[in-house]
């Protein structure tokens, strides 16, 4: 419904709310006001992004889980047959 509602705004209505704005935050708040706009829409751009990436990087990845290597047994130091010279 908002967004019928943001599509439905013209030029007229743009100005009106514009002006709206001026009245009720005054000429020197308005730059403030932009500038938090501005840094929230960046912010949020910035966590879609990274969550967009994420989604990337996990599709990437095999879908079967990772063989483990099996534990390797000790090998025998001592090697039979060769006795190393002792009787």
């Amino acid at each position: 419904m908002t967004l019928s509602i943001l599509a439905m705004l013209g030029t007229p209505e743009i100005i009106i709310i514009g002006i709206v704005v001026l009245v009720l935050f005054g000429a020197r708040k308005v730059p403030e006001l932009m500038k938090g706009v501005g840094t929230g829409i960046r912010e949020f751009k910035k966590a879609s992004r990274e969550v967009q990436d994420e989604i990337t990087r996990a599709s990437e990845e095999p879908q079967h889980p990772p063989t483990t290597p099996q534990p390797r047994k000790p090998a025998d130091t001592v090697s039979q047959g060769t006795g190393g010279g002792h009787a």
